[in-house]
């Protein structure tokens, strides 16, 4: 809108800035509670680790709260331990980290706790055999899919797929130095996953499209196990020039 001053000495007007977030700002997730579906597995330990050292509060989940509550008190830094329900239930939102055989069995049981809820599914669907890893296809299209299904009352997203859990564990490595892919179909939520994922130090949260596209992102990682092995390497990924 033009003022009175503006028209009378002829000034054109500046533009109007625009007030909507751009794709680099993202939310405060630092007062959220995470919990790890899975927790006690390798992948579950190594993210439970690196959040909670980074100051998020943890809460790991497993069929067993013993065993929840042992490997807790062994990674140390505050986190808590649980049975999946408490954990679904008292959680803010919740990443998914089972195998992928007891991944729909789950799921489907905590339809209850995780309504309303951000879900990050980052189970790969994976077969082996002699030749090496390969990537499976799930019915539904893809672990992520299967459980936006699963989960219709659910904020179900899909990231952190292609974080080693070798280095995630290791605590002689300081920095994640990898991009973490976050795939969904509403932005608040992916926004907040990308937020999450840069609370891991040398890590960031990158967008990378809608659940539809959650398959090539599952089956790549076959192939970071078959760059692992040849190179005995534990490889991560990095998006270049965003």
């Amino acid at each position: 809108m033009t003022t009175a001053d503006e028209a009378a000495d002829g000034r054109t007007p500046a533009p109007a800035r625009s007030t909507a977030p751009g794709p680099h700002d993202l939310p405060d997730v630092s007062g959220l509670v995470v919990g790890i579906l899975g927790g006690t597995g390798p992948q579950g330990r190594g993210l439970a680790y690196r959040f909670a050292s980074s100051g998020q509060q943890v809460v790991i989940g497993s069929r067993s709260a013993e065993r929840a509550a042992s490997t807790a008190a062994a990674i140390g830094h505050g986190i808590r331990g649980a049975d999946n329900t408490i954990t679904a239930r008292e959680s803010d939102l919740v990443i998914v980290a089972t195998p992928w055989e007891g991944h729909a069995e789950l799921l489907a049981a905590l339809r209850e706790e995780l309504t309303g809820k951000i879900v990050i599914d980052c189970v790969n669907p994976l077969g082996f055999d002699k030749k090496g890893a390969y990537a499976l296809r799930p019915e539904e299209g893809s672990a992520a899919q299967q459980a936006a299904i699963l989960l219709p009352n659910s904020r179900v997203t899909a990231a952190f797929h292609h974080l080693s859990a070798v280095t995630l564990e290791d605590r002689q490595i300081e920095k994640i130095d990898t991009d973490v892919l976050v795939l969904g179909e509403e932005r608040a939520a992916t926004d907040i996953v990308q937020a999450l994922a840069s609370r891991l130090p040398g890590a960031r949260g990158v967008f990378g499209g809608r659940l539809r596209n959650a398959h090539q992102v599952e089956s790549l990682v076959a192939n970071l196990i078959s760059v692992n092995r040849r190179y005995k390497a534990h490889a991560g990924l990095r998006v270049t020039d965003v």
